[in-house]
């Protein structure tokens, strides 16, 4: 039959057909039963080669599919042998032979060479015998051998590039990336002629091709230090030094935005993988530091170019700074010289750069914070590094900037642009002020740099007056959230309370020693207030100014005020004129947490104060009661008043944390305002923005320990009238069904798992509010598709905990439901096992051991002489177990297969339902036993025997309690033996195949 598609494959002139063909060999290979002969796959393997090179203009999905059928016959036969020979194993050899021969295929080589690498993995050697040879080969005047190159730079880079010890780095520390090069390729390392073979190619070839080639030295710079003796290590940086000399010496490349930015990357590559104490070893370091000092601060000074590359060149500098205190070499290593041009260089085009920006209607750097700070983080390092020259410039830029800004304030005839652009650079000033005093380390710092910080504070402290004094009439955004980004940094070098009291501003000029309490207190508290005050609109300024940690300020008069007086006269972010959205009171829930830890600090039992200070919300309370006993009413204000009210709320029960405050609350919202609650549910149940801060508010109440959940009925009500909706669209799917659901769950789950009654009590009293609250779940479980359980990392984590808890208490009722609800329920936990979120899959664990162990317990009791017969609902789910065994049977195939072939982040959490899966299912386990054996090499399949037979050493049958930490000491070693083991094999155990 492969002779007839392969004679389809030669003489067919469609792409479809060629196709098809490919296709339908590579399943013929795949075969397991009946497999092909080794002599017909070999002959298959080299009719596929030389097809790829004797046609080039093949179309890609052709391509890909003929690389796919090749890789396919190499792994299935890696352990084949033919006279005492690996037969299949040759795969460079065959790379080589076809790289060769191959004058236009160059795609077919790249996808050939990719996926064979992947196969071949760190076994292949990058010896001069193999593609390397191939760069000086190729005439670069010939356009035809451009493509080739072009492969070859990628092979070359997938190579470098490969994960050969499985870390799987994440690519966003791209910085702190090291390469771990296989032994085997030492050699290759060690010849200069490799190195500079890269640095040549980047000046002979055509621009476009130069990124590709950066890349690959910026591999190679970050090859692992172990891979040379220290003499080794010397040499190869002082060759790969040369190289980044020469690019800087010759820099027109550079002017293209990947080559620069690949060679920002090498630049950082040299300090990460390099020690500052190398470095100044190298002969040509003075010239090399000067160019690389040059090339910053000119990409610096050009902020517009390539900003994202940025990062690589401050990282580098921040680095070499802060390494100086530990470099122990007696060579200069002159950065005092050139880290005072770099942080210069960055301060002043941050300034130049605001006029442009405004004038020209360009993109803020400064909208980004993210960005800016990442950059001040590395700047803060930088900066401190000849402290005394970066704090002059700041001083006299700061006093020119502000000085222009009073200027401008006075005159009359001052123009929005001109007061703005001060207003931006005080802005950056600001900033970096914050970000160089945020740098401070308290080893290396002395009373003269102290001196410094405070006169930079002062002169913030004095900007910081002037604006407040006119937020009544305008303010600037951008220039307040520097200004808390600056009381951050402060707060956390100079008043955080791990900070000694030693290592306060004790150089500060005289008069601001004075007031340092004061300012810890006093003006910390009155920027608070400020803020709140003027920007309760703006969420940005309002959020950050709520996240300023501010302690020991209770018994302060404003704080007092503010305890009193929480209302919308006085700050104006808590009144309701706004009908625009909902979304707008998100920080209010952040405020009352902040007030509810004031008020507790002197609280105790005294309902007074409690009473006094709940007199807003109560005031709140009733006037949304009065809105609904009347027939028409303001919909949006009863709407902005209920939520505004539940966000609060929802603070004020965080913040209560104690038995006696907790309680005050409880009793404050329940019975008396729960009604109002359901009834907004009700009404506005369509509405997310409303029903989500309710639920929230209730899921804030169950979680408290201290409380008494009296009332079950939010899911009920929410389940009525949430599954009235109808079709949701997909995009909208979450925000207005699934969320509501999602806190229904945590919410039912904190209920159940909080000790707060004896649910034995509810059927005694013939209270029906737990089976109510159990019969919602499954309702709204049932609305649910299962793809979207996985698919919402929220949903995901507060249904499978939920799961958890009803399967380890209330097994009865799981056993209870209609088989359809059963089958739902176990295919959710399947699916979860394999779930990437290691906690959902943990969930399924403990959801699966509970189920198991339930199933062991009632089988072992229906094969007992017994009087008491089992009770209907577990007679029910044995019988629907015994139907269904390919349920149970494919969650053991998916835990053995994890355990045994994956990265098993839980091994502790899998093998406990593991047991119970086995005892409930020897035959089957009997025979995927023997499957994962059969699919070992035979000089393996003993070992593997072996492996097994120690699994279940010492395991009794009957057994499953007392076996369970035996069995997990068990598979501890199971692990580890299968392991080594199958250290050289490629194969696994498909669980779908043996569920056929």
């Amino acid at each position: 039959i492969n002779h007839k598609w392969q004679l389809l494959l030669g003489r067919g002139s469609s792409s479809y057909s060629q196709l098809l063909a490919a296709t339908c060999l590579t399943k013929l290979v795949s075969r397991t039963n009946n497999p092909l002969p080794l002599e017909q796959r070999v002959d298959i393997r080299n009719y596929v080669l030389n097809y790829l090179a004797t046609r080039p203009k093949l179309a890609t999905f052709v391509t890909q599919a003929l690389i796919q059928l090749y890789a396919r016959i190499t792994k299935l036969g890696w352990f084949d042998c033919q006279k005492d020979e690996y037969v299949f194993r040759n795969v460079i050899n065959d790379v080589t032979r076809f790289l060769q021969v191959s004058s236009g295929g160059e795609m077919g080589m790249f996808s050939l060479c990719w996926k064979t690498s992947r196969i071949y993995k760190p076994h292949s050697k990058l010896h001069s015998d193999s593609f390397l040879p191939l760069f000086p080969n190729l005439n670069l005047n010939d356009e035809s051998q451009h493509g080739l190159l072009m492969q070859l730079l990628k092979l070359t880079h997938n190579c470098l590039n490969f994960d050969f010890i499985g870390t799987s780095t994440d690519e966003s520390s791209d910085d702190l990336c090291t390469v771990q090069i296989p032994t085997s390729w030492r050699s290759a390392f060690l010849d200069s002629s490799t190195l500079q073979l890269f640095f040549d190619l980047y000046h002979s070839i055509p621009p476009s091709f130069s990124p590709l080639v950066l890349s690959c030295l910026v591999q190679i710079a970050s090859v692992r230090r172990s891979l040379f003796n220290n003499a080794e290590r010397a040499k190869f940086l002082s060759h790969l030094v040369d190289g980044v000399k020469r690019i800087l010496e010759n820099p027109q490349s550079l002017s293209d935005p990947n080559n620069y930015h690949e060679f920002c990357r090498l630049l950082a590559r040299l300090k990460s993988n390099y020690q500052l104490g190398e470095l100044v070893k190298v002969e040509n370091y003075p010239e090399v530091i000067r160019l690389i000092a040059n090339f910053t601060v000119t990409s610096l000074q050009h902020w517009e170019f390539a900003p994202n590359s940025v990062h690589y060149l401050l990282s580098l500098w921040q680095r070499l700074a802060a390494s100086v205190p530990y470099v122990k070499a007696t060579e200069p290593h002159m950065l005092e010289t050139y880290t005072p041009e770099v942080t210069k260089a960055y301060i002043t085009s941050r300034l130049e750069s605001v006029h442009i920006i405004l004038r020209d209607g360009l993109e803020d750097p400064l909208e980004d914070t993210g960005l800016v700070q990442q950059q001040l983080d590395q700047l803060s390092t930088i900066g401190r590094c000849e402290y005394e020259k970066t704090c002059a410039l700041l001083v006299q830029l700061f006093d020119q900037a502000a000085q222009s800004y009073q200027e401008l304030l006075q005159s009359a005839s001052a123009s929005p642009m001109d007061l703005a652009v001060q207003e931006g650079r005080l802005t950056w000033l600001v900033y970096i002020i914050g970000a160089v005093i945020g740098g401070r380390v308290s080893f290396a710092s002395t009373d003269e740099q102290d001196a410094m910080d405070g006169e930079l504070v002062c002169r913030v402290l004095q900007l910081m007056n002037l604006t407040d004094s006119r937020l009544a009439q305008a303010g600037n955004e951008k220039l307040e959230l520097a200004m808390l980004s600056f009381f951050e940094q402060f707060r956390k070098i100079y008043i955080g309370d791990q900070v000694q009291k030693s290592s306060k501003v004790r150089a500060w000029p005289a008069q601001q020693l004075e007031q340092l309490e004061q300012l810890q207190f006093q003006v910390f508290l009155a920027k608070h207030i400020t803020n709140l005050k003027y920007w309760g609109r703006c969420e940005p300024i309002t959020s950050k100014t709520l996240q300023l940690s501010v302690r020991k300020l209770v018994k302060l008069s404003a704080v007092q005020f503010m305890l009193n007086n929480h209302t919308s006269e006085h700050f104006s972010f808590l009144g309701i004129n706004n009908q625009s959205n909902l979304t707008d009171m998100r920080c209010r829930t952040t405020f009352y947490t902040a007030l509810g830890r004031l008020l507790m600090v002197d609280l105790g039992e005294d309902e007074d104060q409690y009473e006094q200070f709940m007199l807003p919300l109560t005031a709140a309370f009733e006037t949304v009661a009065q809105m609904f006993s009347t027939n028409s009413f303001n919909e949006q204000e009863a709407k902005r008043t209920l939520v505004g009210l539940v966000r609060d709320l929802r603070g004020i029960a965080f913040a209560f944390n104690a038995k006696s405050s907790f309680m005050m609350l409880f009793e404050w919202i329940y019975p008396s305002y729960m009604p109002i609650l359901q009834r907004a549910i009700e009404l506005w149940y369509h509405d997310p923005a409303c029903t989500t801060p309710v639920l929230k508010l209730m899921a804030e109440l169950v979680h408290n320990r201290w409380g008494i959940p009296k009332n079950l009925g939010f899911p009920g009500i929410l389940r009525n009238r949430i599954l009235t909706l109808g079709e949701v669209p997909k995009d909208q799917v979450y925000a207005l069904k699934l969320k509501g659901i999602s806190i229904c769950f945590s919410m039912l789950k904190a209920a159940l798992s909080g000790s707060y009654v004896n649910f034995g009590v509810f059927r005694l009293y013939g209270d029906d509010a737990l089976d109510n609250a159990l019969q919602t779940f499954i309702k709204l479980l049932l609305s649910i598709p299962h793809s979207d359980l996985l698919d919402y990392p929220k949903l995901s984590q507060s249904y499978y905990s939920l799961l958890e808890v009803l399967t380890q208490d209330h097994m009865n009722f799981i056993a209870s439901l209609e088989p359809h609800v059963i089958m739902y329920i176990l295919s959710s936990i399947s699916e979860g096992l394999t779930a990437l979120d290691t906690m959902v899959c943990t969930g399924c664990c403990s959801c699966l051991d509970h189920i198991v162990t339930y199933l062991f317990k009632q089988l072992s009791r229906s094969t007992k002489k017994r009087s008491t017969p089992l009770a209907q609902e577990s007679d029910r789910f044995l019988h629907i177990m015994q139907q269904h065994p390919e349920m149970i049977q494919q969650m053991l195939s998916t835990v053995l297969n994890i355990i045994i072939f994956e990265d098993c982040r839980n091994q502790w959490s899998m093998s406990r339902p593991l047991l119970g899966l086995i005892l409930l299912n020897e035959k089957y386990f009997s025979d995927l036993r023997n499957s994962i054996v059969n699919s070992q090499p035979p000089e393996k399949q003993q070992a593997m025997h072996l492996c097994f037979e120690n699994l279940m050493e010492g395991i009794e049958r009957n057994l499953l309690t007392k076996n369970r930490d035996r069995f997990t000491q068990n598979l501890s070693a199971f692990r580890r033996e299968v392991n080594d083991s199958m250290k050289n094999s490629s194969y696994g155990v498909n669980s779908n195949d043996m569920m056929s």
